[in-house]
């Protein structure tokens, strides 16, 4: 009774409000989302599916809101914005081009907090955590199972933006062919050199023909929203007279309902756990500037099984790559990491 008494006598001192709406508004939540949108069927809908995960079971502000950018120039005006609206509790970015914009913000604007998704942020005020995806561990299973898969023994990968990720998950791609079969030839594509490669699917299109042209029977998708041209070559290579079956990888999402039968799998980057996570510590009062690992072993990257893949795989080859994924995650298969490597390689000279 007395604190309500109290809290009253507060409020009359500020009829403005400002003192009650910081001390008993819920958190709000401001997120800019990467190219492609909300349903881009990939990594921008896991973070809204994180997202409404949030609003709908955690005490955070209905007036919480995401927004969608169709130009690097509205990524620097959102966050901006984002920044400077008081009601902000935590400030969101999805992917590496956003989030590469966070810094200046960070430092700046000291009273914020911030996630940034596929980026390594580093604040001075430790205001950014930073969410981190072990894509090495994810890609090399992929290849293990394209390896198992491939009938011609040549796979691809056709990768989106010209960056260190790609290199990253080309390197362990690769690595986890070769783990399964020497003899294993792989193909590898990237569409771009700029942020529009990610919203490209006719030159993903273009490239995953010219790769099933080759002989490519088996083509691992890291294009964002691009990738929907990997798909639409693989079913128009299957419609073609006496075609060879071929499939697909996803990435970023279960994809495999998109086109059942003809995907094979889908390295899942579990972006909504990340997302939620991070606003639940937020509203724990948890919430810290770090680095957030996730990986195999705390189930933030997967491989997809499903009922759409199911028919896909023999007993004996679900056997094999769990076996894999546990040799991951116990440290048996040490998975070749391009970061790790560039760095030896940046202290060499």
């Amino acid at each position: 009774m007395k604190k309500i008494i109290f809290l009253s006598f507060i409020l009359n001192l500020f009829p403005s409000f400002s003192f009650a709406e910081n001390v008993l508004a819920k958190p709000r939540i401001c997120m800019v989302l990467d190219r492609g949108g909300k349903d881009d069927k990939s990594f921008n809908e896991s973070a809204v599916n994180g997202f409404q995960k949030a609003m709908d079971n955690l005490q955070i502000s209905a007036e919480s809101k995401f927004l969608e950018i169709h130009s690097d120039a509205q990524i620097e005006q959102f966050l901006r914005a984002f920044s400077i609206d008081s009601t902000c509790s935590l400030i969101i970015t999805i992917g590496f081009n956003p989030s590469s914009y966070v810094k200046k913000f960070a430092e700046k604007y000291s009273n914020k907090k911030y996630l940034t998704i596929d980026h390594e942020t580093i604040s001075s005020h430790k205001n950014v955590r930073s969410a981190l995806f072990r894509e090495d561990e994810g890609a090399f299973l992929m290849g293990s199972i394209a390896a198992i898969k491939s009938k011609s023994k040549k796979i691809g990968m056709i990768g989106g933006m010209d960056i260190p990720m790609m290199k990253r998950f080309a390197l362990s791609y690769e690595a986890g062919a070769k783990h399964v079969s020497s003899k294993v030839h792989i193909s590898k594509s990237i569409i771009g050199p700029t942020p529009e490669a990610w919203n490209n699917p006719a030159k993903a299109k273009e490239l995953a023909l010219a790769q099933i042209a080759q002989g490519v029977d088996v083509i691992f998708q890291v294009a964002g929203p691009s990738g929907m041209g990997v798909f639409d070559a693989i079913k128009q290579a299957r419609l073609k007279e006496n075609s060879k079956p071929s499939f697909a990888i996803g990435v970023d999402s279960n994809q495999n309902g998109i086109a059942p039968k003809l995907i094979l799998t889908s390295m899942e980057k579990h972006v909504d756990m990340a997302v939620y996570s991070s606003i639940e510590d937020l509203v724990n009062h948890k919430f810290i500037g770090n680095i957030k690992q996730y990986d195999l072993r705390n189930g933030g990257i997967d491989w997809s099984f499903d009922n759409n893949n199911k028919p896909l795989f023999s007993g004996f080859e679900i056997q094999k790559i769990n076996r894999i994924r546990a040799a991951i995650i116990e440290g048996i298969i040490k998975v070749p990491d391009y970061y790790v490597l560039a760095k030896k390689d940046q202290k060499r000279i």
